[in-house]
């Protein structure tokens, strides 16, 4: 082949080509790997290498795209992300820069809670008319939450502070793992059974803390849902942070945006009950005073609109003397006239 008939590419060239024909070939791409050799230089921008098994590729994100993360980069991450494909022509190199990126797993849950909720909001679970109201003031609170952490001493602090006496039954679980969704179904199916005796809770508080969607998978079950559904006694659910939703969540009876709003609500201050019912006394007091006024003074009126009776029994008594001589008189003229007679 002459020279005059070969195609010969500067460095340039070619790599303007390939620059080409990559882009335009993978405008976006979906891609799955383990994050390495992250840095965060003064920039702003996240530099990465995204590898598997096998291979590996640079990668991107700039600065206005990794400050809508709602987690943390970190070596050893597996991630799923959405990103373009760009060869670098100085270098040579080629590297996919990242609009979005999520921890790997988080779509599959995602994706499978929002056809759970679907599903369980068509057969009506989520229906307020099913939903019970929340006793004015429980004689029996019942938790189920894990027994470690800050979350059951939050809710025990604030519940003793707000009615100090109050009895409070806690029924530890797993709420995260495998074997979580069992124990908290199982804490529901005892907590049910004693419904009818004399120790039943008047309320359930089921609680964890924050996490990530991993971290709720247990409150976005099939059957924790159906547990709280079943439920004969009140659900509050408090899970998570005020911005996380769960199916818990829907289907309770009501929703606490934290453990610790859920305390609030559970029970009402037991000071201001106690000023109430003092307020209560002394309107009582007030009315009844009130009341006793108002009867002596029609009391008062009527008396003084009343003759004295004795006075009657008086008038009376002039009245019969009157008749007694008026009759007698008559009676002495009569025997007068007969004597004449």
């Amino acid at each position: 082949m002459s020279q005059n008939t070969r195609k010969i590419y500067t460095v340039s060239e070619l790599t303007s080509e390939l620059k080409t024909l990559l882009e335009e070939s993978f405008p976006f791409v979906w891609i799955s790997g383990e994050i390495s050799n992250l840095s965060r230089p003064v920039s702003g921008h996240f530099y990465f290498t995204l590898k598997d098994e096998n291979s590996q590729i640079r990668a991107v994100m700039f600065r206005g795209q990794n400050k809508k993360l709602k987690f943390t980069l970190d070596d050893g991450l597996s991630i799923i992300g959405l990103g373009r494909i760009n060869l670098y022509e100085p270098r040579g190199n080629y590297q996919i820069i990242f609009e979005y990126i999520e921890p790997k797993g988080i779509g599959a849950l995602q994706l499978g809670f929002e056809k759970l909720k679907i599903r369980l909001s068509e057969e009506g679970l989520f229906d307020d008319k099913y939903k019970s109201p929340l006793p004015f003031l429980p004689n029996k609170i019942c938790i189920i939450t894990s027994p470690s952490g800050s979350v059951i001493h939050d809710i025990i602090d604030i519940v003793h502070r707000r009615f100090y006496n109050i009895p409070i039954e806690i029924i530890p679980v797993k709420v995260q793992g495998d074997s979580a969704a069992g124990e908290i179904v199982s804490a529901f199916d005892m907590i049910n059974t004693l419904a009818d005796s004399k120790e039943r809770a008047d309320v359930v508080i089921l609680a964890r803390g924050g996490g990530s969607i991993e971290d709720l998978a247990a409150f976005n079950s099939e059957e924790v849902a159906r547990a709280i559904f079943a439920s004969r006694i009140p659900v509050i659910s408090a899970v998570g942070h005020e911005t996380d939703y769960t199916i818990s969540d829907f289907v309770a009876d009501l929703r606490a945006p934290t453990p610790s709003a859920a305390a609030e609500l559970v029970v009402p201050l037991k000071y201001e009950l106690t000023n109430r019912c003092d307020e209560m006394f002394k309107n009582l007091i007030a009315r009844i005073y009130n009341n006793i006024d108002k009867l002596n003074s029609s009391l008062n009126e009527l008396n003084n609109r009343l003759v004295d009776p004795r006075k009657n029994i008086q008038d009376f008594r002039l009245k019969i003397d009157d008749y007694i001589n008026r009759l007698l008189k008559s009676i002495y003229n009569i025997i007068d006239k007969r004597r004449s007679q």
